[in-house]
């Protein structure tokens, strides 16, 4: 994995700043700690930092076309890049290096910059193409890889990370109030908004070509949205194991220490079981676990360890571990609310102590329907609905919600108030509103009047709302799992991984995201995805005679910590200062009376609000590291 930054002018005449290429570049160097690259052309440059993973000796970046006229700069892998590298031989293009990232350049030369759709892999890259005078960005199909950037009049700059474009003095650190308010809805900030005013993500799936100070994006690729294939049982559990036979096999391709994380469940047991038959050697695998046994999953990783004879490595996590909060809130770049950004951190750095690349079972639950109560809740209200004339939904159900008693000691899908408002409202406002940290009426109450009135008319749903319009015809969880697909796992998921693994130098892969097998489940009917209560069936079915039973059929758990028990212990006086100093309250984002409320309720055991707690505080953490500080400082240390 890798880090890429650059900066390009309209005007070639134009005197480009190598320091400020420099200072992009060097502070991604936790991407890429084996080596930095750096080139130059009237009006362009690009900057790489490299971790080695495949041709250890030739494999340094920019990379050449034959006639040096084009160079590209890659943050990832390109899994065909042999098969890709034989065809584009048989074209007549010579390689000198053994990487995968020249078969971009070459691509580019023959299909231009529809190359991106020959590309599979985990990648974000850069192209400079010096005789047109493009640039050339292009980011994975569902977003391992992260990609910022920002246009200033004719000059554009990008980079892996936010904090690399923060190097230019003149981008104002200015809060896009947007991104915020879908922060504090989802717990992360939705592309392509980013957290500052001016600065954008390219989204996933998509390709950007800058020209003469000109943009434009375009989407290269969607998940397949046709319709299931008909076919029996046995024979999708068959295919299902062909390509994830074939996604597994892919990912083994290193000239580096390879390994797995373990928790247990269907997901990584169903990767580590390939890669154990696959490579024909026994796996080094990496669990993480808590003192807090309901939060603990290491003795279920331990028997899938057992069953597949792995060289199993353990990590227990503390409360104290949250001490370095303040370096995951650099390395997130944005407010970042999902606390499994602090486990995911710790398995990465020890999966690091012996292993350079590491696959993983993400993308299981969204590919596969693994969210066992959010799915079947939200079918079942769907069922109901469906049953209920809309006279009483809209005029009765939603009013009563809105009055009814909110009875925060239960989890939320069981709050009364919450189910009445689901019935009350469309399908997809009913799934967006469960997905919600906050809900509108709690974020509302939250807010303060200033940030309300710029908002006013601004809602986070619009951008579910667009995902939901393309799957208009599908059936319920078909709809559920694209939009999980294009926003939760692109938003949240997988900024968690890249940012807490390239955080300790340690590649992620994950198979259960590869092209094929996504286009794959995508035609599995759903009755054969979620069948009675049984989540990721097919992949359930596929797994009994692979892993223990227990594994397969033992109940969802999560990747979660002890949050609210933690707040109101161990990181009781951390989280005070951050909710209450006075500069925090300063800030102007939230009502210090509301958030006070929500303290006394949760410190009293009155009520759960360890999320919403979390999100401010994780709010400003983010404020005092990238607001408070000048751009050449590091994560906070006091």
């Amino acid at each position: 994995m890798c880090g890429i930054a650059g900066l390009v002018h309209a005007d070639p005449r134009y005197p480009l700043d190598r320091d400020l290429l420099n200072r992009m570049t060097g502070s991604l160097a936790h991407r890429g700690p084996n080596a930095q690259g750096l080139q130059t052309w009237p009006g362009a440059a690009l900057g790489h930092r490299r971790l080695s993973i495949i041709d250890l000796a030739t494999g340094d970046q920019p990379i050449f076309s034959e006639d040096r006229r084009k160079a590209v700069i890659l943050n990832g892998e390109i899994y065909n890049f042999q098969a890709l590298r034989r065809q584009l031989k048989g074209r007549g293009h010579h390689f000198s290096t053994r990487s995968d990232t020249e078969a971009i350049v070459h691509a580019y030369e023959d299909f231009g910059s529809r190359c991106v759709e020959r590309l599979e892999g985990m990648f974000a890259f850069a192209l400079w193409d010096e005789d047109h005078r493009r640039l050339l960005l292009a980011r994975d199909r569902v977003g391992k890889k992260p990609l910022y950037y920002w246009q200033d009049g004719e000059r554009l700059l990008f980079a892996s990370e936010l904090k690399a474009l923060l190097q230019d003095a003149s981008l104002k650190r200015a809060v896009n109030l947007e991104a915020l308010d879908a922060y504090l809805s989802l717990g992360a900030v939705q592309a392509p908004l980013t957290i500052l005013q001016g600065v954008y993500q390219l989204p996933p799936a998509h390709f950007l070509v800058w020209q003469a100070g000109a943009i434009q994006v375009a989407e290269y690729w969607d998940v397949p949205i046709t319709g299931p294939v008909s076919r029996t049982e046995e024979q999708a559990i068959e295919e299902l194991g062909q390509v994830l036979d074939g996604a597994v096999r892919a990912r083994l391709v290193s000239d580096v220490p390879i390994g797995a994380f373990l928790s247990g469940g269907v997901d990584s047991s169903a990767v580590v079981e390939a890669m154990t038959r696959l490579s024909g050697r026994p796996v080094v695998t990496t669990s993480i676990g808590f003192r807090e046994q309901a939060f603990n999953e290491l003795e279920h990783a331990r028997a899938v360890a057992q069953a597949v004879s792995s060289d199993h490595h353990e990590v227990v996590v503390e409360a104290r571990a949250a001490e370095i909060l303040p370096r995951l809130v650099w390395h997130l770049d944005e407010p970042f609310a999902d606390s499994s950004a602090l486990p995911t951190y710790y398995v990465a750095k020890a999966a690091r102590e012996r292993v350079t690349v590491a696959l993983s079972g993400d993308g299981g639950d969204e590919v596969f329907a693994g969210y066992q109560r959010r799915y079947g809740l939200n079918r079942s209200e769907a069922r109901l609905r469906r049953r209920l004339p809309a006279w009483v939904r809209r005029g009765v159900l939603g009013p009563l919600g809105s009055v009814y008693p909110k009875a925060d000691w239960l989890p939320r899908p069981l709050r009364a108030r919450y189910f009445l408002q689901n019935l009350g409202t469309t399908f997809e406002r009913a799934y967006f509103a469960d997905l919600c940290l906050l809900r509108d009426d709690e974020k509302a109450g939250l807010l303060s009047p200033e940030v309300r009135g710029h908002l006013r008319g601004h809602e986070p749903f619009t951008a579910f709302s667009r995902h939901f319009e393309r799957t208009r015809g599908l059936d319920d969880l078909s709809r559920l799992l694209y939009v999980d697909l294009k926003t939760w796992l692109a938003n949240d998921m997988l900024v968690k991984v890249d940012r807490m693994s390239m955080a300790n130098g340690l590649e992620i892969r994950s198979p259960l995201l590869d092209q094929h097998v996504i286009e794959f489940a995508a035609t599995v009917p759903s009755e054969l995805k979620y069948r009675g209560r049984i989540s990721k069936y097919l992949l359930k079915r596929y797994l009994e005679d692979r892993v223990p039973h227990s594994a397969i059929y033992r109940p969802k758990q999560g990747f979660e910590i002890p949050l609210a028990r933690w707040l109101r212990a161990d990181l009781r006086d951390i989280a005070h200062d951050l909710l209450f100093a006075p500069r925090s309250l300063g800030r102007g984002f939230v009502r210090p009376e509301r958030l006070r409320t929500l303290w006394r309720r949760h410190q009293q055991g009155i009520g759960n609000h360890a999320s919403q707690l979390w999100a401010v505080m994780m709010l400003e953490l983010w404020s005092r590291t990238f607001l408070d500080q000048g751009a050449d400082h590091g994560p906070l240390t006091a």
